[in-house]
């Protein structure tokens, strides 16, 4: 009979144990969840989710990169190579436009792209070095492509404005929308709330622009977002010339309207105070 007891009593401290380390797992999603939505002092560069098996690290601006399973796409690496460092090397690269805080070669050239696939629309194409056309694809607005397991869409941006129509033209640059871990991850690129913005379907995560004078202000993102409903949506690219765009007013529109979206934001300007 004691060495019975015994053998319970152990039984009931290892599940003890067990319940333990998965509060405490809980509770750091927890934590990382809020703190994703702390005050910009309190910002954290990477998001990760107990529901989700996709990883997100904001590098800067529009730079990003996603980590699922064993696989690394970056989203418009620019700032040369060195800011990628503690990364892997990319198995995916998508480039949404031709400009600099979108598309730059010195950091293609820095990166280890060898085994990347680059996608990319046609103005991007017709800039990039002859070293790298073999590795990479084209894709035209509304066109789709599977690399590495995951099928990639690529949709419209582009300015609505008469005053920005000389930034964005319709059809030059691409958003993107990532098929990837059960969920369809969007990435807008440069643009306004154009009507196929508006139209996307089933979107997880958004990753909206919003800077003036190039894409749109706070009013029209949070707009967009309020119609095609993403469950998450990440304010990004929002600096702008001269000011910043105001993050916090975009949540209280998006709050306002919507309570099932959830806003993260995440730290895009390390070093920052905004």
């Amino acid at each position: 009979m004691y060495r019975y007891m015994k053998q319970i009593l152990a039984l009931l401290l290892i599940t003890s144990l067990m319940a333990g380390c998965k509060n405490q797992k809980n509770e750091s999603n927890e934590m990382v969840r809020v703190q994703n939505l702390e005050t910009p002092n309190n910002l954290t560069n990477t998001e990760e989710s107990a529901q989700s098996p996709v990883v997100v690290h904001a590098v800067s601006h529009a730079s990003a990169i996603l980590e699922w399973q064993n696989l690394t796409i970056y989203i418009d690496p620019v700032g040369g190579g060195s800011i990628f460092e503690g990364y892997a090397p990319p198995d995916l690269i998508l480039i949404t436009d031709i400009h600099g805080d979108h598309l730059s070669i010195t950091t293609l050239e820095e990166l280890d792209t060898r085994k990347a696939k680059i996608m990319v629309p046609q103005a991007v194409a017709d800039q990039v070095p002859d070293e790298f056309t073999p590795q990479i694809d084209v894709l035209h607005n509304g066109d789709t492509k599977e690399r590495c397991g995951i099928l990639v869409e690529a949709v419209p941006m582009y300015n609505l404005r008469e005053e920005a129509l000389k930034f964005h033209v319709k059809g030059r640059g691409n958003g993107y929308i990532l098929n990837i871990g059960g969920e369809r991850i969007y990435f807008s690129g440069d643009t306004e709330d154009i009507p196929e913005m508006r139209a996307l379907q089933n979107i997880d995560r958004a990753f909206v622009c919003m800077n003036l004078p190039y894409t749109m202000n706070v009013e029209s993102a949070a707009d967009a977002v309020l119609e095609f409903k993403p469950r998450q949506v990440y304010p990004y690219h929002y600096r702008g010339r001269p000011d910043i765009s105001d993050v916090e007013y975009f949540r209280e529109l998006i709050d306002k309207g919507n309570t099932d979206i959830e806003v993260v934001q995440l730290d895009w300007y390390p070093g920052e105070d905004y």
